[in-house]
C-alpha cells in the first residue's frame, strides 16, 4: 500500500489569503482527491485530466448548493494553476 499524495505540499505555492482560506482550499482539495481516487483510482493530481475535475463539479457536486459549487470551483482553479493547465470550468 502506497502513501497518499500530500495535497498540502502540492498546493503550497499557489495558496494565498488568510489562514482560514488556505485551510478551506486544502480541505476541499483533499475531498476532490478522495472522490477522484474512488472513481478513477487516481490519487495523484499530476495524473488527473480535465474530465476528472469536470466530473467532480458536474456530477459529484450536483446536489450541493451554488455557493458550495463556487467554492470548489475556486479550489479547482488553484489545482489547475499548480498543474500549469489553462483549464476553464463553468460555474
Amino acid at each position: 500500500m502506497s502513501k497518499q499524495f500530500d495535497m498540502e505540499i502540492f498546493l503550497e505555492g499557489v495558496l494565498s489569503g488568510s489562514h482560514a482560506t488556505r485551510q478551506r482550499h486544502l480541505r476541499q482539495a483533499k475531498a476532490i482527491q478522495t472522490a477522484i481516487a474512488k472513481r478513477w483510482h487516481r490519487d495523484n493530481p499530476w495524473t488527473w485530466q480535465r474530465k476528472h475535475l469536470a466530473w467532480f463539479l458536474n456530477q459529484y457536486l450536483r446536489s450541493n448548493s451554488e455557493s458550495t459549487h463556487y467554492y470548489y470551483l475556486l479550489t479547482i482553479s488553484r489545482i489547475s494553476l499548480r498543474l500549469g493547465k489553462s483549464w476553464c470550468f463553468q460555474s
